[in-house]
């Protein structure tokens, strides 16, 4: 008593499985355009002033 998956089931994973591999590949062709390490970088580093303790927030 096996039963089998019948055609229209087959074909819909197969269809759902390219769908996301598809997907994925066109996410990562999109994300290329994007420069994010400058964005990472200015968000990384610190203004001196900024980070320095002011003697007021010590009273």
């Amino acid at each position: 008593m096996q039963e089998q998956l019948e055609t229209w089931h087959i074909v819909l994973i197969i269809a759902a499985v390219l769908g996301v591999v598809w997907s994925n590949i066109a996410l990562l062709k999109y994300s290329t355009k994007f420069d994010l390490r400058s964005k990472v970088d200015k968000q990384t580093k610190q203004d001196p002033q900024k980070s320095k303790p002011s003697s007021k927030d010590e009273d």
